[in-house]
This record gives C-alpha cells, sequence and structure tokens, in this order.
C-alpha cells in the first residue's frame, strides 16, 4: 500500500469536514465574505484562499510523499477555538466569531492529516488568517500617531500649527487627520503581501520575521510622510495639489513606490529554497493507515464543531423580547430635571429604550444619555465602532480630546472615559465634557473589551445580555464641579432604575 492511496479516505475527510463547518457557521463565512466584497481595505481577502491553496499545490510533492495519520490531540485546540467563536457570537464581535472559523479550519485539516503533515502545511494554513478582516481597532491609535508626526514636521519645516484633537490650522488653510489618513490599508496590503514575500523569498526563520518586521513598520512611516508631503504640497500650492480625489491617488502611488523598494532592497538578501530530502520508501515513512482511523478522528471533529452553534441556539433560546420599563428619576438630590439645552446627542444606533434628559440645580447644568440594549445581534448592538459620541464627518460637532479619568459612582472610585465636544458652529467656542461607561448586567466598565467579556460571561451564566451606556455631560466651564457632584447624588438611583429594567 503506497502513501498516494492513504490519502484518498483523508482527502474525502477533509472535504466533509470543510462542507460540515460551511453548514454549521455558513453566517460566519457569508459575512466575512460580504466584507471582502465591499471594503477597499479589506478586499485582499478575496484572494488568501486562493494563495493557500496554491501555497499547498506548489509543495504537494512534500506531503504528498507521507502517509496522514489523523490525530485526536488536536480536538483540544478545535474545542478552544468552537468556544472562541461561541463567545464572539454571543457578544456580536465579527472579528471574534471570523479568526475562530479559520482557526477550526487549519486545526480541523492538522487533526486530519497528522503532526508530520501539518508542520509542512502550517503556513499555508496559518495565512488564511489574513483573510480575517480586523483593523479597524487600530484606527484611533494610527490616526494620532499621524497627526502626532505629521504636526512635529510641520514645526520643523517652519510653519506655525494650531492644533485641537486631529484637527490642525496652518497659515494656508484647515486639515484633518480622518479614517482614510490612518494608513490602516497600506499596513493591512503590507503585512499581508510582506509575510507571502518571506515566505517564498527566504528559508531561514530569523530572515522571515526581519521582513515580515520590516513590512509591518515601513507602511507607518510611509504613511506618516505621505501626510506630511499632501500637506505641504497643498501649502506650497495654494491647495491646488493634494487636494480632493488626487489626495488619495497619490497616496497609493507614494505607497506602491515605497513597497517596490522595500522588495528590491529585500531580495538582496534572497536565500535559494533548500531541497528536502526525499522521503525514504520504507514501511516507516509510508506505514499504511486504516481508513477506520480517519472516520473516527473526522467524526469526532464533527460533533465539538456543531456543540458550538447548537449551544448558542439553546442560549438565544432562553432570551425572550420584555418591555423595558426605564425611567430617568425627576429629581435627585439637589438636581431637578429639564429637557436638554444642546442639540448634541450621542450616536448609539438602534438602542431598545433610549432616554435623554438634563438637570439643574443652583448654578449647575449637567446632561445625561442612556442607551439600553437587550438581545443584541451583529446590526444591534451596545459595544461597536459605530457607537460614538460624535460622528467624524459630523459638520457641528468634534471630539478635540480624549483621556480617562477617575469619578466615584456608586460608592467606589472607577475609571471612566473622558471626551471634550467642541461646537464648530454658533456660540464661540461652545465646549462639554463627557463621562461615559458601560454597564454590563449589573457591572460598571470603561473598557470595551471588559464590556464584551461580561457580556459574554452573562449570557454563558443564563442572565442574558442586558447592557447600557450611561453618559455624562457638562459645559466645560462648570465640569469639574458639576460631573462629579451629580454623579455622587444621581449615582445610586441610575443603578437602581437600570437593575429595575432588567428583566426577572
Amino acid at each position: 500500500m503506497n502513501s498516494q492511496s492513504n490519502w484518498k479516505p483523508t482527502l474525502v475527510a477533509i472535504a466533509l469536514i470543510l462542507l460540515w463547518i460551511g453548514y454549521w457557521y455558513w453566517d460566519t463565512l457569508g459575512a466575512m465574505a460580504q466584507i471582502w466584497w465591499r471594503s477597499e481595505t479589506y478586499a485582499h481577502g478575496l484572494i488568501v484562499p486562493p494563495i493557500a491553496l496554491w501555497l499547498i499545490w506548489r509543495d504537494w510533492q512534500r506531503p504528498a510523499a507521507l502517509s496522514p495519520h489523523p490525530t485526536l490531540w488536536f480536538a483540544v485546540p478545535l474545542a478552544g477555538f468552537v468556544f472562541l467563536w461561541l463567545l464572539g457570537d454571543l457578544t456580536a464581535v465579527n472579528a471574534l466569531t471570523q479568526f475562530a472559523v479559520i482557526g477550526m479550519i487549519a486545526i480541523a485539516i492538522m487533526g486530519l492529516v497528522g503532526k508530520p503533515i501539518s508542520k509542512i502545511l502550517a503556513f499555508p494554513l496559518l495565512f488564511l488568517f489574513f483573510a480575517v478582516p480586523v483593523g479597524d481597532f487600530l484606527l484611533p491609535r494610527l490616526m494620532e500617531w499621524t497627526a502626532d508626526f505629521t504636526v512635529l514636521a510641520l514645526r520643523l519645516t517652519g510653519i506655525p500649527v494650531f492644533r485641537e484633537g486631529q484637527n490642525f490650522v496652518i497659515p494656508s488653510g484647515h486639515w484633518s487627520v480622518v479614517e482614510a489618513c490612518s494608513g490602516v490599508r497600506y499596513l493591512i496590503a503590507s503585512l499581508t503581501v510582506g509575510t507571502l514575500y518571506a515566505y517564498l523569498t527566504y528559508t531561514s526563520l530569523k530572515r522571515r520575521l526581519i521582513f515580515i518586521l520590516v513590512s509591518l513598520l515601513v507602511p507607518i512611516l510611509a504613511n506618516w510622510l505621505r501626510a506630511y508631503m499632501i500637506v505641504m504640497l497643498g501649502h506650497l500650492s495654494g491647495n491646488k495639489l493634494a487636494a480632493g480625489v488626487d489626495h488619495l491617488i497619490y497616496g497609493w502611488v507614494f505607497f506602491g513606490v515605497v513597497i517596490v523598494i522595500m522588495f528590491a532592497i529585500g531580495a538582496r538578501w534572497a536565500e535559494q529554497p533548500v531541497q528536502a530530502a526525499q522521503p525514504a520508501t520504507s514501511t516507516a515513512s509510508s506505514e499504511y493507515q486504516k481508513p477506520l482511523q480517519a472516520w473516527v478522528t473526522t467524526l469526532i471533529l464533527t460533533l465539538i464543531l456543531a456543540a458550538g452553534p447548537l449551544y448558542e441556539k439553546r442560549l438565544q433560546q432562553a432570551n425572550t423580547d420584555v418591555v423595558i420599563n426605564l425611567s430617568l428619576p425627576t429629581a435627585v438630590g439637589s438636581w431637578h430635571a429639564e429637557a436638554p439645552v444642546t442639540d448634541w446627542q450621542p450616536q448609539f444606533a438602534s438602542p431598545s429604550v433610549e432616554r435623554h434628559s438634563a438637570y439643574i440645580n443652583q448654578g449647575g447644568q449637567v446632561g445625561l444619555y442612556i442607551a439600553y440594549y437587550q438581545n443584541q445581534n451583529y446590526e444591534r448592538k451596545l459595544v461597536t465602532s459605530t457607537n460614538v459620541l460624535v460622528t467624524s464627518n459630523d459638520p457641528v460637532w468634534q471630539i478635540v480630546a480624549n483621556r480617562q479619568t477617575n469619578a466615584n459612582f456608586g460608592g467606589s472610585e472607577l475609571a471612566v472615559r473622558e471626551a471634550e465636544l467642541l461646537k464648530k458652529q454658533g456660540v464661540a467656542d461652545e465646549r462639554y465634557v463627557v463621562w461615559s461607561v458601560y454597564w454590563i448586567n449589573g457591572h460598571l466598565t470603561a473598557s470595551d473589551i471588559k464590556a464584551k467579556w461580561l457580556t459574554a460571561w452573562a449570557m454563558l451564566t443564563g442572565h442574558g445580555d442586558d447592557s447600557a451606556a450611561i453618559i455624562f455631560y457638562a459645559p466645560k466651564n462648570s465640569a469639574a464641579k458639576d460631573l462629579q457632584a451629580f454623579v455622587n447624588e444621581a449615582g445610586d438611583e441610575i443603578l437602581r432604575s437600570l437593575n429595575e429594567a432588567r428583566p426577572k
């Protein structure tokens, strides 16, 4: 019995396991494909699976010469990825569910072919993770770094700059660092192509890792330089160049040139591929593997794969829509409710219940906004990048500062997010300080990640996913005293209202 014939049951098992994953996780795979299709940032995901298949086919003679040995211990990491998917689905985190499904595909194949062949297929299977559309969480940090470098470079050039947040003014005009200026597209594209280039060009792990690190750093540095050059071109040309569509075209042309130079330099240290020794044709290298073992392993893996979606359906069936009676206090301590006096309101999409009010006392004014969510899903959830205080294209309001501060809430010290808002129209220099915190089934946190984990834990333990965003705001000139004073007096009452709204 030769090794080629030993592959027949394994190849059939791989095909069946992939179809099984497609059946149970079709919604996750479909959501990932939709992002590839509609997003320019993640369009590379369309070619990642074909590249992975090509890489396997390119070196197929190496695994084909060995006999597959299904290995059950791969069921342990497979169960881990199924659990990650369950957590991601319960908290409606697309990136986590999609990462988990790619992990299931890779681990399931490794389990069916065994450890020796898995080593050969490791890179093509790990390369599939580049298909996961993740990277938006880097946007705020990349935008901040780009603005920092651009302002510093302009000042070193001798151009005076006034900056607030990601917006800055120079003598020739106003500039703003928005999402398209973050460079996240360049970073993801460079890292994906650079990793593939490192694998194909080098054989030593050290050189591969060095080039991958370079492909990570170069696009960041190149984007900083690109942003500075765009501002300089606009400044020197009276804003006739590098404005509008040619702004983006210039950026991609510049990025393309930088990447070509990076690859040209990397090619100087290219290594010839090492010819793998031909495996012996002895019994040790082509040991016959009984088809029964492949089918037993396949059966166990399929049961593990189905466990996550089945348990998720059970948890979702336990959730029922109920009427949420959430009321804000009309008066608390020295504070009395009135209608909001500003037209600003946080942008939270489709909450189950939304409440917005303002409170005044002698000489003070504080606004309170609560967005309450129940039975969350991918279209309607509390913690998401689209739920923000101000959208980036808001014509009236903009965030000029973000930081973290401590507040006494419900009798305990709590870290809260603090932002400063500026109204660009109307009253001169109208500013507000905003405090925001999440309430997750009775727990308070300012962390997106912790909020997601608290939601997942509440779902897993059968307590539902009731959550809310609590936002306080006050005029900047009185916020230092009024925000903490209001939270001291109203905090317990607000928490009581939220707990009473939660289904029993």
